[in-house]
């Protein structure tokens, strides 16, 4: 199926965009998120002058404060999401997340358009340069390190719940002088899905998935053992009972929701991290597939927010971030495929958004300025009480 028509309003803006610079492109986008938020959502333009935050940063606050991080893994344009063609596409964010929200409109990423290498960017602060199919740990000490070793914290409190391409080397760095031991546990649903089914005669093969692009390099599944204890002692969940459920999905990211569910109830880590991926089944051509993963993200989203207000141990103290890994090629690069891939590195596909909810932030609120998708691990860390000394990301003072 084929890629639905635009407005007419894109397309001006398509023809006007060719004749500005990058960093132009980039104001534009902002500004354009910024007005159709303005009219959407209600949202009030913010500065980062705006005076302290309403958080307490005392430190028996930061000891019980909680992180929550979600990147809208695969990106997803502006003209299927913040803009009039998109309202019907990202309801939840519209009607219960954004009016909550502080809303950042120029995220940039000025690093490798790849989903693991932009994540492991995303969770060092560092511009990773490895092998995106490669099963290689992020050259620079991951914000699950940093938490973990300077506060002292246990294995326990840090989780990462991702796709399985690759993924399972995100919790911890290869930085040797940082120190062994300190990363994430990380837990890949579709590897716990395989070695739970293995011998069934149920076909879960739309939940396994691994990769809408050729990877060159897909990890193995192991014999399962290790994801078989996951299943039972961490998670408490018999295999007929996980097994059961996962008949009641109809995506991987669903599964992954779930057993981030799971792992808030049970083990109530403090700083929790998941990649939400469905979107980037943009890669098939599919316009209608893509537009239908955005629509799930968005629920999705608000779903582990409700759940945020339903868990003891998070209502009330948890920061919510949601942001793209980045985005997806604009129509007018000739060099691209617009919806389906991320191939140019033009600005569309590296000027997103961050969303912030719940402690410390400021409801209804929209920021313009720049910042970079690598600032988020120091300003987590400042949320928490940490130090990220070796991120070369900047503090985003408007969520401290």
């Amino acid at each position: 199926m084929g890629q639905s028509s635009h407005s007419g309003t894109f397309a001006t803006q398509s023809k006007e965009m060719r004749d500005l610079n990058p960093r132009e492109i980039a104001w534009r986008l902002a500004r354009t998120r910024r007005e159709f938020l303005r009219d959407a959502a209600g949202m009030a333009a913010g500065t980062a002058f705006m005076g302290a935050s309403p958080f307490v940063h005392a430190a028996t606050a930061k000891k019980k404060r909680k992180v929550i991080v979600i990147t809208f893994g695969g990106g997803a344009r502006d003209q299927e999401t913040f803009a009039p063609g998109g309202l019907i596409n990202i309801p939840h964010m519209l009607g219960e997340l954004i009016p909550q929200s502080s809303f950042f409109t120029q995220v940039m990423n000025h690093g490798i358009l790849g989903h693991y290498v932009a994540t492991a960017s995303l969770a060092t602060g560092v511009y990773e340069t490895l092998n995106n199919f490669s099963a290689v740990p992020p050259d620079h000490p991951t914000v699950f390190e940093y938490f973990r070793k300077d506060l002292g914290r246990p294995v326990s409190d840090a989780w990462v719940v991702a796709p399985s391409n690759g993924f399972n080397r995100i919790g911890e760095s290869g930085c040797r002088s940082y120190g062994p031991g300190f990363g994430a546990r990380v837990i890949l649903p579709k590897h716990l899905l395989s070695a739970a089914a293995s011998g069934s005669k149920v076909d879960y093969s739309h939940l396994l998935h691994d990769n809408y692009e050729t990877p060159l390099y897909a990890p193995q599944i192991g014999d399962g053992e290790f994801e078989l204890q996951q299943l039972e002692q961490i998670l408490k969940l018999s295999v007929n009972d996980f097994m059961s459920h996962a008949k009641t999905l109809s995506s991987p990211d669903e599964l992954s929701v779930f057993i981030a569910k799971r792992l808030m109830r049970q083990e109530s880590p403090s700083l929790l991290w998941l990649t939400l991926h469905d979107i980037d089944v943009a890669h098939s051509g599919a316009f209608s597939l893509y537009v239908d993963a955005i629509r799930r993200t968005d629920r999705l989203c608000a779903e582990l927010w409700k759940a945020v207000q339903e868990e003891p141990e998070y209502m009330g103290n948890t920061t919510l971030l949601i942001l793209p890994d980045f985005g997806r090629d604009a129509d007018q690069d000739s060099g691209g495929n617009g919806f389906q891939h991320h191939r140019t590195g033009d600005p569309a596909s590296r000027t997103t958004w961050m969303m912030a909810l719940g402690a410390g932030v400021r409801p209804g609120v929209v920021y313009d300025s720049p910042v970079q998708s690598i600032d988020l691990v120091p300003s987590i860390g400042a949320m928490m009480g940490f130090s990220a000394a070796q991120s070369q990301g900047r503090l985003i003072r408007e969520l401290l």
